[in-house]
C-alpha cells in the first residue's frame, strides 16, 4: 500500500484545526476543479484533495490515520495487525486496498466496538460505609436506620445522587468494624448489569461509662474512703442490668475487681468479663460533724501513706 500524506496533500500541518483544513480544501477544490481548471493532471489532483478532505474532515478517520504515523509521501508500508484485523480477518494482503478504503473500514470497525461496548452489561459499583452503633445496640442485637446519600442515574443516565434509606439489622454480639452486606445496594448496574453491594461498617461509638477491649469492658468505681477500708456492697450498672459487688476491706485505688460474663458478646454469646477499677473519692466539702469525724481519725490512726521502705525516719 501506498502512504498518502494527506496534510501535504491540503498544504496544511498536522495540528492543522479543523476551519484550517476545510479552508485549504475550499481553496485547492476550486484551483483544480475539471469545470474550472485547465492545467494537466487537474482532475486526478482534485480527487487527492478530495479523498485528503474526506479523511482529515472526520475525527475518527483522522485519529486513525494519524494512528499510522509519519511517513514519507509515496511510500510503501504495511498498516499495523490491528488495522488488518479491522479490515480483513482472513488475509494480510492490501495491495489492492486503497488508503482512504482502509482507513473508512477501520473507523467503522471502531465504532461498532464502540456500539457493542456501550450495549454491554456493566456491574453496578460496590461501595462501603460506616455506621455508628452503641454498645448498648451490640450487647442485645437490634434494628436502626441508615440514611445516606449514593451515586445513582436519572432517566436520562446522567449521573446524581440519591438519597437512601436502608434497615440495618445490628447481629449481637457484632464486633467493633465488622462489615454487614447488603446484595444489590450499591450502584446500580447498566444494560443489564446486576447492581453493585453495599457493606456497612459496624464503628463502636464511645460510652459515657465503659472503655471496650476486645469483648471485655471497662469502668471507673468510685469508692468512699470508709468503703474502700471496712468494705461494702456497692451497685455496679452493667448493660444487662444493675448488679451487686462486695468490696473487700482494705481495697486500694487501682485495684481492679472483677464481674465474670458481664462484658460483650461474641457471635456465639459468650460474654467476655466487666472488670471496674477503684477510685478513692473523698467530699468535695465538710460538715461539722464530718470534719470532728476526720480529725479524730487522724489523730488515733497510726496509717502512713507515704511509709516509704528503706526512707529515713
Amino acid at each position: 500500500m501506498k502512504y498518502i500524506d494527506y496534510y501535504e496533500v491540503l498544504g496544511v500541518a498536522r495540528d492543522a484545526t479543523q476551519d484550517e483544513i476545510k479552508k485549504a480544501y475550499r481553496k485547492l477544490a476550486h484551483q483544480y476543479h475539471p469545470d474550472v481548471s485547465k492545467e494537466a493532471g487537474a482532475e486526478q489532483k482534485f480527487k487527492e484533495v478530495a479523498e485528503a478532505y474526506g479523511t482529515l474532515k472526520d475525527p475518527e478517520k483522522r485519529a486513525a490515520y494519524d494512528d499510522l504515523g509519519r511517513h514519507p509521501q509515496g511510500e510503501d508500508f504495511v498498516p499495523p495487525h490491528q488495522w488488518q484485523q479491522h479490515y480483513h480477518e482472513e488475509s494480510a494482503d492490501f495491495s489492492d486496498v486503497d488508503l482512504a478504503d482502509l482507513l473508512a473500514a477501520f473507523a467503522a470497525a471502531q465504532r461498532a466496538e464502540h456500539q457493542q461496548r456501550a450495549r454491554r452489561p456493566v456491574n453496578g459499583q460496590d461501595f462501603e460505609v460506616n455506621m455508628p452503633v452503641t454498645l448498648e445496640q451490640v450487647y442485645a442485637g437490634a434494628e436502626a436506620d441508615l440514611s445516606l446519600s449514593l451515586p445513582d442515574y436519572d432517566e436520562q443516565g446522567m449521573p446524581r445522587r440519591s438519597p437512601k434509606t436502608y434497615r440495618i439489622r445490628i447481629p449481637k454480639g457484632a464486633s467493633d468494624g465488622q462489615r454487614l452486606r447488603l446484595p444489590q445496594k450499591g450502584g446500580p448496574g447498566l444494560n443489564g448489569g446486576r447492581a453493585g453491594d453495599l457493606y456497612v461498617t459496624m464503628q463502636f461509638q464511645p460510652h459515657r461509662l465503659y472503655r471496650v477491649s476486645g469483648r471485655d469492658l471497662y469502668i471507673d468505681l468510685p469508692l468512699a474512703p470508709w468503703e474502700a477500708a471496712l468494705g461494702a456492697a456497692v451497685e455496679i450498672p452493667t448493660l444487662g442490668g444493675a448488679v451487686e459487688m462486695k468490696i473487700p476491706e482494705g481495697t486500694v485505688a487501682g485495684r481492679k475487681l472483677r464481674l465474670s460474663g458481664r462484658g460483650m458478646p461474641d457471635s456465639s454469646g459468650k460474654h467476655g468479663d466487666l472488670y471496674a477499677i477503684v477510685q478513692i473519692d473523698v467530699p468535695a466539702k465538710l460538715s461539722a460533724r464530718e470534719r470532728e469525724l476526720m480529725q479524730q481519725l487522724a489523730a488515733e490512726s497510726a496509717f502512713n501513706p507515704r511509709s516509704y521502705p528503706g526512707a529515713s525516719t
